[in-house]
């Protein structure tokens, strides 16, 4: 036969433990207004894309991203769909295969 449980204490355990953490809540949200801070709790952005100096590609029938360095393309293996994904000015456009 089962050990009969106190469902009551398991009931009440959770819902101190949802007021709990709906507290630690409240008590964050002031201290930011009061603060002067508002938004979500983030941290700072982070900075994506390629190193300087570095040139990043996308191949959609590769599904993967590679590097080179500035001006210079990836190996033209078949199929050669390289996209280039780093902002560059005309001037140093890419060569072209």
């Amino acid at each position: 036969m089962s050990r009969a449980r106190n469902y009551g204490f398991d009931r009440r355990r959770r819902d101190d433990l949802r007021r709990a953490k709906q507290e630690a809540k409240r008590q964050r949200k002031t201290d930011r207004s009061e603060s002067g801070a508002i938004g979500p709790e983030m941290g700072e952005a982070q900075t994506t894309g390629p190193d300087p100096g570095v040139w990043e590609w996308f191949s959609a029938s590769r599904g993967r991203t590679t590097t080179s360095p500035v001006g210079v393309r990836p190996p033209a293996d078949a199929p050669d769909d390289w996209i280039l994904l780093t902002d560059v000015a005309e001037e140093d456009q890419p060569p072209t295969n």
